[in-house]
């Protein structure tokens, strides 16, 4: 039997209120009919009793509180999935918006995912090769990872997720058992549309599936982008055996949507008023990430959020850190100086990488090398320091080599330039290079042999690159 309620109690914001409905179901899908014949359509989000919070996705403007009509559907918000949607533009809601049409389905699936049982989970060993040094060198991203991006307003990382899709290569995956799904939130119309057509132009949106959510769009849609996206990711990789890379950009507006949102429903605020479980809620996305048994295909995220006041402390990056499997952190003085992409290599990390580098994954040097890159780079910084104080004229012969082996890093490893795509065989060869700069006796995390076997006594600083 289908029961169509009439009117509604309270409209507060995108919030809807209805008294005496029986057996809903929360998360349940409702359509909304006004008086003008239109539909909307919402899900219900709160429920005490018999009463209800439904959340309008197209917004409660011009929904009367006498003469409403709203039916529930008895499922859950679910997306639907085929072959086809790689190639299609989305919004955030999991519509098309690229005018090819409908989708076709062959299957539809909960937005909110099912929760992978942690036994059926793989160990994620083999490496993503990004082509760019700073990454696949010293926090190399391993398939089947999350590995998040921290960076700052108006910094580079839209351009480097743009680099992300379009150089990203997996072992053992080709264009057909690889592909991309890209999710913006809360982005403006020029950067959508520098999205678009950056793909376009280089010929990889033909195995991306993007999800739009432009600023001016509701909030709620926003909630649901991630989800949507994260839904097609397991759809392509559990189900068709593909390798799936899902980066979503910015997770900063999402948790701000959430916090409006919650703030919307009267729920106590927590630190810097986000709700209380922004932690779970986070969580809920970032561990849909991986890859499971009886699949062959693999989800691996790269999630991109900007720090308010390029503070890691704060609870998004905070929360997140917590999550997640290591992190890559733009900082906006390597910015200023003109370097791209500008990585920051000491608090960077990539915490799976021990296990999907060296012989048979990369090369067998990787992981000493990766090992002496990093601490040579932090004596560079103490140098730094210490000429501060005294001058860099009265430092040491070796602090000397330090700080012109900080230069060189930073200008010919860290900056490479938008359009340059290494090899890691390059990128772990430029390191050596650099490496063979210092006194032999200051690489002390990398044994005789293999250091016997790379270094190169008497290089020319000015041939490296």
């Amino acid at each position: 039997m289908i029961i169509d309620y009439v009117g509604v109690e309270e409209i507060n914001g995108s919030l809807i209120v209805l008294d005496g409905v029986k057996d809903a179901i929360f998360e349940e899908m409702v359509d909304i009919r006004l008086d003008n014949g239109s539909f909307r359509h919402g899900r219900i989000v709160q429920m005490e009793g018999e009463r209800i919070v439904v959340q309008v996705f197209e917004g409660t403007r011009q929904i009367s509180l006498e003469n409403t009509r709203t039916r529930l559907t008895a499922r859950p918000m679910e997306m639907p999935l085929s072959p086809e949607i790689i190639g299609r533009v989305f919004n955030g809601a999991g519509r098309p918006i690229d005018g090819m049409g409908e989708i076709f389905p062959q299957t539809h699936r909960n937005v909110n995912g099912t929760p992978i049982n942690p036994v059926s989970r793989i160990y994620p060993k083999n490496y993503i090769n990004t082509g760019i040094s700073t990454i696949d060198t010293l926090t190399t991203l391993i398939r089947g990872q999350k590995l998040p991006i921290f960076s700052g307003s108006g910094m580079k990382h839209n351009e480097l997720a743009v680099q992300i899709v379009r150089q990203a290569k997996i072992s053992g995956a080709n264009d057909k058992n690889f592909g991309v799904v890209f999710a913006a939130m809360g982005v403006k119309n020029d950067v959508a549309e520098y999205f678009r057509k950056s793909f376009e132009d280089s010929g990889v949106l033909q195995r991306v599936v993007m999800f739009l959510n432009l600023s001016n769009d509701p909030i709620i849609e926003r909630t649901l982008t991630p989800r949507c996206a994260l839904t097609v990711a397991e759809y392509l990789a559990f189900e068709l055996n593909m390798h799936i890379l899902v980066i979503m950009t910015d997770m900063t507006s999402y948790a701000e949507a959430l916090r409006e949102f919650s703030s919307s429903k009267g729920e106590i605020p927590g630190r810097k008023g986000y709700p209380g479980y922004l932690y779970s809620d986070l969580a809920s996305l970032y561990e849909r990430a991986g890859m499971v048994k009886g699949s062959t295909g693999s989800v691996t995220q790269i999630p991109i959020l900007t720090m308010p006041n390029d503070d890691i402390t704060h609870p998004v990056p905070d929360l997140t850190g917590y999550i997640t499997e290591g992190q890559i952190v733009l900082d906006r003085s390597l910015q200023g100086q003109g370097l791209y992409p500008p990585v920051d290599v000491l608090p960077s990390l990539s915490r799976l990488m021990k296990d999907g580098i060296g012989e048979g994954f990369t090369r067998g040097d990787h992981s000493p090398l990766a090992n002496q890159l990093f601490a040579s780079y932090s004596k560079v910084i103490d140098a730094r320091s210490l000429a501060s104080v005294i001058g860099e004229e009265e430092l040491s012969p070796v602090d000397k080599k330090y700080i012109q082996f900080g230069k060189l890093f930073e200008s010919l490893f860290v900056n490479q330039g938008p359009n340059a795509n290494r090899s890691i065989e390059q990128s772990l060869d430029l390191g050596w290079d650099l490496l063979s700069t210092l006194p032999k006796a200051e690489l002390d995390r990398v044994d005789d042999v293999i250091l016997n076997k790379y270094y190169k006594d008497g290089i020319d600083p000015s041939q490296i690159g």
